[in-house]
């Protein structure tokens, strides 16, 4: 069993910057597709960004809303995570969640992006952005 630890939320002015922070609780949980997803009030879970490698090559995609604007960015293992935020808007006030993927069976951009293949999710960290 995997436990994801978050770190980073807070509350920011429009235009501002934070960075979230993921730690998986075992340094064996290695090499796995990591996600960050968010959840606005009254909203759907949403995919925000995902980091993968196949082999030594890294792979990162991201939301339409985020691209630009968000970076994910990860220890050669993806082991630990990061979702640089900038240029943030009030529209990205969410609870932000950690995800990772049980297995490496995704082979497709919907199938990195669905919440049903992630096996393990932090607890979220509130991410409030003022105007």
């Amino acid at each position: 069993q995997v436990q994801l630890v978050e770190s980073g939320g807070g509350l920011v002015q429009a235009g501002g910057s934070l960075t979230l922070s993921c730690a998986a609780s075992e340094r064996t949980f290695r090499d796995h597709p990591m996600g960050w997803f968010r959840q606005a009030p009254g909203k759907e879970r949403e995919f925000v960004a995902v980091i993968r490698k196949s082999g030594s090559v890294y792979y990162a995609d991201y939301a339409d809303s985020v691209k630009g604007r968000f970076t994910i960015s990860g220890d050669n293992a993806l082991n630990t995570v990061r979702l640089q935020m900038n240029s943030l808007k009030p529209e990205d006030t969410a609870v932000y969640y950690c995800a990772a993927q049980k297995t490496y069976s995704c082979s497709g951009p919907g199938c990195f992006q669905a919440v049903r293949r992630y096996d393990y999710w932090g607890q979220g960290t509130q991410v409030t952005v003022s105007s």
